[in-house]
């Protein structure tokens, strides 16, 4: 039985920039058995390009390759302890759905992660990250298959290379491992983290019992009055980093800027939140045409409707040299640009 090929393959339900653009082909991957038939079929050789929520990504133009669109699911219990459950879900499940699927469960673990859009298979190769947690600290094996040599390939945690929104499979395998699978170790008991953000008082304030739904109740409720939704408006999140310097660099820019906020995150690194400075540089609330920063947080660009994906990066291109000009600060992108 021959692949399902959709094509052209219209990708504006599947980027939440909304760009209105397309790929070459584009077939859905429920299961990993399917991969090796893609391998198969590929008899003009043509790039991939793997998609899972389109969430933290920019399309610049027409994607000419196959999209892969992962679509792998299942939520299944692989083995636990004393202390852990191991669960194994499948690359193509809806992260936030995942989440509340384990706290609903009791595991603990992830709650702090709670509404970050995208699927389970996005999860490793960007090292998603919110309120002190990342998922490398939940993460025991990524499940992948090699688009070039036809391999599955299992890594632990030690073989991802996780880095602050970095992992191997964003810096030295994108498109060419296709995440079908991630297995989670989570807590029988929770730890709970709530010195990050307003979680603590966002509990107290709504008169919540310490829970790890109270922590993801908190979580939603904070995300949601600081960040649009991409059903709304066009954005992809946080499209740049928060810079890390040197704990003589921060010192050197808090004497000329006092009020610079900073967050120690090692004996000499200090972390600098991206949004305060784009918004020292005037961009927070900025709109020309369909394109602009969100006036709620200015590490979101928005498109108001009809924009272009190089009308947004070349927005980004002047903010990152305002505030290089401002601070000497390089920021770096976030979202994933094609």
């Amino acid at each position: 039985m021959p692949l399902p090929i959709e094509s052209p393959a219209d990708l504006f339900p599947y980027n939440t920039f909304g760009m209105k653009v397309h790929g070459l082909q584009m077939t859905r991957i429920s299961t990993p058995e399917a991969l090796p038939e893609v391998l198969e079929n590929n008899l003009q050789q043509l790039p991939f390009f793997i998609l899972g929520g389109g969430s933290n990504l920019l399309l610049t133009g027409d994607v000419r390759a196959w999209i892969l669109k992962n679509e792998c699911r299942g939520i299944v219990k692989a083995a636990e302890d004393d202390r852990y459950v191991y669960l194994k879900a499948g690359g193509g499940e809806v992260w936030h759905d995942f989440v509340i699927h384990c706290i609903a469960q009791g595991y603990a673990g992830i709650e702090n992660l709670a509404l970050i859009p995208g699927t389970v298979g996005a999860a490793p190769i960007q090292n998603i990250g919110a309120y002190g947690v990342e998922v490398k600290d939940v993460i025991r094996t990524v499940h992948t298959f090699d688009l070039r040599t036809g391999v599955f390939r299992d890594f632990d945690n030690s073989a991802c290379g996780f880095g602050y929104r970095e992992s191997v499979f964003k810096r030295d395998y994108r498109n060419i491992l296709f995440v079908y699978a991630v297995t989670f170790r989570l807590d029988k008991e929770p730890a709970y983290r709530l010195e990050y953000g307003d979680i603590r008082k966002t509990i107290d304030d709504m008169k919540l019992p310490l829970s790890i739904a109270s922590v993801a109740r908190a979580v939603i409720h904070i995300r949601q009055s600081k960040l649009p939704d991409p059903r709304e408006i066009g954005n992809s999140g946080s499209f740049f980093k928060n810079p890390e310097l040197s704990a003589g660099e921060y010192g050197s820019l808090k004497e000329r800027f006092p009020d610079m906020p900073g967050y120690r995150i090692a004996e000499d690194r200090v972390k600098v939140p991206a949004g305060w400075l784009i918004e020292q540089c005037g961009w927070k609330g900025y709109r020309e045409g369909a394109v602009g920063v969100h006036p709620r947080q200015a590490l979101v660009l928005v498109n108001y409707g009809g924009a272009a994906g190089k009308d947004i990066y070349e927005l980004s291109v002047r903010i990152l040299e305002s505030v290089e000009e401002r601070f000497g600060i390089l920021l770096e992108r976030e979202v994933q640009v094609y």
